[in-house]
């Protein structure tokens, strides 16, 4: 079958030539499915994903944004929180539905693996050896096989059986303890840190890791990648902070917390806010003087006066609006930017002139990140509209024969 697609370019950023057109491009590929269709670096990379939430379908979008073929296995009819036209993580990638239950189902995915360079599961301990999906099941038929894990506790240690989230996993970590500027509570920031930071990140840091050194060795491993490990190693500069002996495990007591005048949110007088963060004495140097109090202002390095700077800095922000106060800043070596809603950040026109966002498939979204000067990623298929959408054809695409049977049976569901 011909499933290729045809290329499609949406412009970004001011064009001097032509007003209504814009300079910087994201290429975006109309299409079905087929392998070997990327354009980013990781073109040719096959992985085989056994559907979870969160932090796992979050790494296979990044990799399928740089170019990787991945194939999204799911259970027929999906499962909450992890599908749906919208579900931005499940992009640049096909759905296949496979009840797991069944042998068959196993032994297809058993099939993709036999010519995968790796595959990713965010399933508990010990769920995928049940499955007969587990590491040695795969590097069974398959010895180069990178098998990544993505777990909140890891695979071992005392909670690796039981439920967790986000928040939980920062909990232990000494993240989520000095987070906000509140002195009475912390305050959790929606599950970016976890999840996608010390998760999501980690595990594809894992996995890139993992094949270069296969390419040596020949030999695949296994990933533990735990969202505890991955914070806590983010979190390395306090434990830096805390052998220096000047750290106070207090919110806002501490220089990049809010402990210090010149690096906190600020409210305006349309009731938005601005983001100060003007540490080196320069930059402090640009910041009161745009503000106008360079005469009036303590010093930086007069801690015993910051009650006083945090206060003419309060009374001077709430002076004008936001907008106003981005035109004042913006552009300048201050380190002062209007803090924004996503639905206005996507028409900033630093973002817009970068093409950092697109509307594509009905729905803003960001591009592949990072950038690359020769093989340039692009975007492909939007998320699925149910589980199982692609079964057919990914399969097919993939090198499996026996699909009509496996369609006819149950074992495989195409919606």
């Amino acid at each position: 079958m011909d499933l290729r697609g045809r290329c499609l370019w949406m412009w970004r950023g001011p064009n001097p030539d032509d007003p209504n057109r814009d300079t910087t491009s994201v290429m975006m590929r109309d299409m079905t499915y087929e392998l070997g269709q990327g354009t980013g670096p990781l073109k040719g990379v096959k992985v085989v994903e056994i559907a979870g939430i969160g932090p796992g379908p979050h790494a296979c979008m990044i990799l399928a944004d740089l170019g990787a073929d991945v194939i999204r296995i799911e259970r027929p009819g999906g499962q909450a929180l992890a599908g749906g036209a919208t579900m931005l993580l499940n992009r640049g990638r096909p759905s296949v539905a496979l009840n797991l239950k069944d042998p068959q189902a196993v032994a297809t995915v058993l099939e993709l693996v036999r010519t995968a360079d790796v595959v990713i599961e965010g399933m508990r301990p010990g769920v995928t050896e049940r499955l007969g999906l587990g590491p040695e099941d795969c590097q069974a038929v398959n010895p180069k096989i990178v098998y990544g894990r993505m777990t909140g506790w890891g695979q071992d240690g005392p909670l690796a059986q039981a439920a967790g989230h986000d928040m939980n996993y920062i909990a232990i970590t000494g993240a989520l303890q000095m987070m906000g500027q509140d002195k009475a509570r912390p305050h959790f920031p929606s599950n970016l840190v976890g999840d996608f930071g010390g998760g999501s990140t980690y595990l594809v840091i894992g996995i890139l890791a993992a094949l270069l050194e296969a390419k040596v060795s020949g030999q695949g491993q296994v990933i533990d990648a735990a969202i505890v490990d991955g914070t806590a190693h983010l979190n390395a500069m306090t434990a830096a902070f805390l052998a220096s002996g000047g750290y106070h495990e207090e919110r806002a007591s501490n220089l990049l917390d809010g402990g210090v005048p010149f690096y906190d949110i600020y409210e305006t007088s349309d009731g938005k806010h601005m983001s100060v963060g003007s540490l080196e004495p320069q930059f402090f140097d640009a910041l009161v003087t745009l503000l106008g109090v360079k005469d009036t202002c303590p010093g930086q390095g007069e801690p015993q006066r910051y009650d006083e700077m945090r206060q003419i800095f309060t009374d001077t922000f709430r002076s004008r609006t936001q907008a106003e106060w981005i035109e004042v800043f913006e552009g300048t070596d201050a380190c002062v930017a209007g803090i924004i809603p996503f639905t206005e950040a996507v028409e900033h026109p630093h973002l817009t002139a970068r093409g950092t966002f697109v509307e594509r498939d009905g729905m803003v979204q960001p591009v592949p990140a990072p950038r690359f000067s020769r093989t340039e990623p692009s975007l492909s298929l939007p998320p699925s509209k149910a589980a199982g959408e692609h079964t057919r054809e990914a399969l097919a695409a993939w090198g499996i024969t026996d699909i009509d049977e496996l369609i006819d049976s149950g074992v495989a569901v195409q919606t």
